[in-house]
């Protein structure tokens, strides 16, 4: 069986099907810094430069998301869903002019998942 790390709820994914169809081609970046918090953002393929220090956790929703290795310290054991909820974060995410911004649940790895991802 495959597992994955990361997921998107049905409400999430439809408001990222808009916005793919509004901005084109997009990532999901999870960087924990001063700005942005620990919400997972949605920007602009181009516009972001990802380098080694970012770990690729999955792709949802036909986008692949990713997490700064400082981040992923701290989540490496959790497994995230990534939800909305109304209102406007105060980022940079495509998602805020919408009036939603995307926020992650997470759950702690199962024994099967955390022998899956070598952990």
């Amino acid at each position: 069986m495959a597992y994955t790390r990361v997921d998107i709820t049905e409400k999430a994914e439809k408001l990222l099907k808009k916005l793919k169809t509004k901005h084109g081609k997009v990532i999901f970046h999870q960087s924990g810094g001063c700005c942005d918090g620990s919400s997972p953002m949605l920007l602009p393929k181009e516009d972001f430069y990802l380098d080694e220090s970012d770990i690729f956790m999955g792709e949802i929703g036909g986008v692949k998301f990713y997490m700064n290795e400082a981040q992923f310290e701290y989540w490496k054991h959790t497994h995230l869903t990534v939800d909305i909820t109304e209102g406007r974060g105060s980022s940079f995410s495509l998602e805020i002019p919408e009036g939603y911004r995307f926020i992650v649940k997470s759950r702690l790895l199962t024994k099967e998942e955390e022998h899956y991802f070598n952990m």
